[in-house]
């Protein structure tokens, strides 16, 4: 179909739109629980990653706004102990404690500190 035969249905275009406002608030309430989830699970980081995701110590990096892809391997690789420089040992202790979901949630977690929602 080129862009020439194509005719504007305002059906269509309503319908779109109303799907689109009915469904985004049932996404940002998952969205939040998850979030909520992450946080409580990530008690134990903030002693040395902060509150916020921003370190409260030199030795230790900022996880705020890190990608989530980004932090689940890491914490997966403390556990296969892939990871063994600097204070490893700790991290390596600290991940043995999480399940898989645990990873998601908390890496959920510290990935969307900083977006203007949180």
């Amino acid at each position: 179909m080129s862009l020439n035969t194509y005719k504007f249905n305002p059906i269509t275009a309503l319908s779109v739109l109303l799907m689109t406002l009915v469904t985004h608030p049932v996404y940002a309430e998952a969205d939040n629980a998850k979030f909520e989830l992450g946080k409580q699970k990530a008690k134990v980081c903030m002693t040395c990653h902060g509150e916020d995701g921003i370190s409260t110590q030199d030795p230790y990096p900022n996880l705020r706004g890190q990608k989530v892809g980004y932090l689940i391997s890491s914490l997966k690789d403390y556990q296969t102990r892939e990871r063994t420089s600097g204070l490893a040992i700790l991290m390596q202790q600290q991940a043995d404690t999480l399940s898989d979901q645990d990873i998601r949630d908390i890496s959920y977690f510290y990935s969307q500190l900083g977006h203007e929602s949180q």
